[in-house]
């Protein structure tokens, strides 16, 4: 099939804001390449302390074997994390039986927003993406490894790595899941629990229990939230084996992916025929995938902070023009919770995103000619893995839906457009995800309630202040001002007054969760009020309009541009729960339109 003209357009038009920085990483990872095999640089001694733990390390340093570095997120507080606690051992199994020798490169932290949500701790949540990029550098810098598997699930993990993954672009990358927790509590009935605890129709106890039905066993969280969009994304752009993101933890076909990723990892050094650095893979091309499977599923809104950031790492240089131009041309083909009340589980067995992969081939709307970790094209990612004599073979991915309330063709789509646009006026510059948002709410225009903070919106709605439509503005959320929190403990609070039947919006320079639903959100707005940005001239009834489907947010009170901004207080995000810590971040990052990064 044809490539479709978007999709064409606006590759080249990455690719030529690109040139420069691209060609410049390209010609970094080729250098490195060409030192060949990074052990022969080391002296025995560097290369004794590497190998002095390894039951084979006499083997080892006499042959030439592919060593594969393993960088670990593992912990047994979060659940989608806790079953990498036997992959050490069960790759160094699957490495010897491939030839390879395998060792645990370092460990990076995984911290989890769903604990730290609405706590101070999820104001080092987005910096901890950059942490993690530096934390894998440490592991990769000892230079002892032909290939990397990483081993990460959730929201600022996958990011982080690919962040690390493309730092060390001469160096072959295999993602390995863990995959998602089986179907417990349905999501819409956790939600509307979320709603009536917000209400005090139920107590705490009806509340916990809900929380622990939902949330309840190893594996990713079963909503289509960041961490599963960051499982799609890396089967979008090859990083994953085909058709291995959404399988269970803990099951035969779960270990035998696993193996299989291994062998991958062994097969494609610079020791043998196959060579695939990770920096190749990384191109133009696979972040328009990655960003068609974002519009295609209705992912999260934070792969819009993070896919840029990812890309800078490799030279490549993403807009939110092009988000917002693929949004435009992809369809809205799955319904996952928060957008439906299908789980991952549901749409994995519905067909995924094999039958997804396959459509939008089709259609036109992927590129297939990319270099993947599976040896071809993305045409590979049409398949299915099935598990025969203990051993994986791939077979062809189902060509009609299986559940079409759940996944529906290219030609027969839930919405013509993947739903996020973006926003612009004298108000800044940022994003709106419409896909879960009713058409009647696409456009709001109503007076502003300006807070500092989510803590304060709650404290007026159970005074009872919200009586009236509202454009509730949270500030100072921004990177600059306190690393950027999501806002999700806003959710229920909102959608109630949604539901009494005021027109409400949020408008925020800070982030709102991947699980964000029906409540219009015009979010990581630029620049950010504490780096005095529009937001700061913002006052309480100010006349505010935010206009989705003309993809504008404007401030309509005379005279706006020209009031003084209101300054930020800092003080009570300066410390407290490590974030003294992480002041020098605050100082140096980047702006939201660019990934909000600090290390890129």
């Amino acid at each position: 099939m044809t490539l479709h003209a978007t999709i064409d357009r606006v590759t080249d038009r990455i690719r030529e804001r690109s040139i420069q920085s691209r060609s410049a990483y390209l010609a970094k990872i080729a250098r490195a390449a060409e030192e060949g095999p990074r052990r022969a640089h080391l002296s025995c001694g560097n290369q004794a302390h590497a190998y002095a733990a390894m039951p084979d390390k006499q083997d080892f340093a006499e042959t030439r074997k592919p060593n594969i570095g393993i960088v670990t997120a593992y912990n047994d507080m979060l659940s989608a994390h806790q079953p990498y606690e036997r992959y050490p051992d069960l790759i160094r199994q699957a490495a010897h039986a491939a030839g390879a020798t395998a060792q645990v490169a370092g460990g990076v932290p995984a911290m989890c927003d769903g604990v730290t949500q609405g706590r101070p701790g999820m104001e080092l949540s987005l910096f901890s993406r950059d942490v993690i990029a530096l934390a894998s550098g440490v592991a990769l810098t000892h230079d002892t490894f032909d290939a990397a598997l990483y081993l990460g699930v959730c929201d600022k993990i996958v990011p982080g790595l690919i962040i690390a993954a493309a730092t060390f672009g001469h160096i072959p990358a295999v993602f390995v899941p863990a995959g998602p927790m089986p179907s417990g509590l349905p999501n819409d009935e956790k939600s509307k629990v979320r709603q009536q605890f917000a209400t005090g129709e139920v107590g705490r106890e009806a509340l916990m229990a809900a929380e622990m039905a939902s949330y309840h066993a190893p594996g990713t969280c079963t909503f289509y939230g960041t961490a599963n969009t960051n499982q799609m994304l890396m089967e979008f752009m090859g990083l994953h084996l085909p058709g291995s993101s959404f399988v269970n933890p803990n099951t035969p076909l779960r270990d035998a992916l696993t193996s299989a990723a291994v062998q991958r990892a062994a097969s494609i050094t610079r020791l043998g025929n196959d060579y695939l650095p990770a920096g190749e893979v990384l191109d133009e091309r696979a972040f328009v995938n990655g960003i068609v499977g974002l519009m295609a599923t209705g992912g999260s809104t934070n792969l819009v902070l993070h896919l840029p950031a990812m890309a800078r790492a490799a030279g490549v240089i993403l807009d939110l023009e092009d988000f917002h131009n693929l949004s435009e041309t992809v369809p809205l083909m799955a319904r996952v919770y928060p957008n439906g009340l299908a789980d991952v589980n549901h749409f994995h067995a519905a067909g995924g995103l094999g039958f997804m992969i396959g459509q939008l081939l089709e259609a036109g709307l992927l590129h297939e000619d990319v270099r993947t970790i599976a040896g071809g094209g993305l045409g590979q990612y049409a398949q299915e893995p099935r598990l025969k004599d203990g051993r994986i073979e791939w077979v062809g991915g189902a060509r009609e839906t299986l559940n079409d309330k759940i996944l529906r063709p290219a030609a027969d789509p839930f919405a013509a457009t993947g739903g996020l646009k973006q926003l612009s006026g004298n108000l800044g510059r940022g994003v709106i995800k419409v896909s879960a948002v009713a058409p009647e709410r696409h456009v709001i225009e109503a007076p502003a309630r300006v807070f500092a903070d989510q803590e304060e919106v709650k404290a007026a709605f159970k005074r009872g202040e919200f009586t009236e439509d509202v454009v509730v503005v949270v500030r100072f959320q921004g990177p600059r001002a306190n690393g950027m929190p999501e806002l999700h403990s806003l959710t229920p609070t909102l959608a109630v007054l949604q539901d009494r039947g005021l027109r409400v919006a949020l408008v925020t320079d800070g982030r709102m969760s991947g699980a964000s639903g029906k409540v219009p959100a015009a979010i990581h707005i630029s620049p950010e009020a504490a780096d005095g940005g529009p937001l700061a001239r913002l006052r309480d009834g100010d006349p505010v309009r935010l206009d989705a489907v003309a993809g504008t947010l404007t401030c309509l009170a005379p005279g706006f541009e020209d009031r003084p901004a209101a300054t930020h207080d800092p003080s009570h995000s300066a410390e407290g729960l490590g974030r003294e810590l992480f002041a020098a971040f605050r100082r140096n990052v980047g702006p939201a339109t660019e990934g909000a990064a600090v290390v890129v």
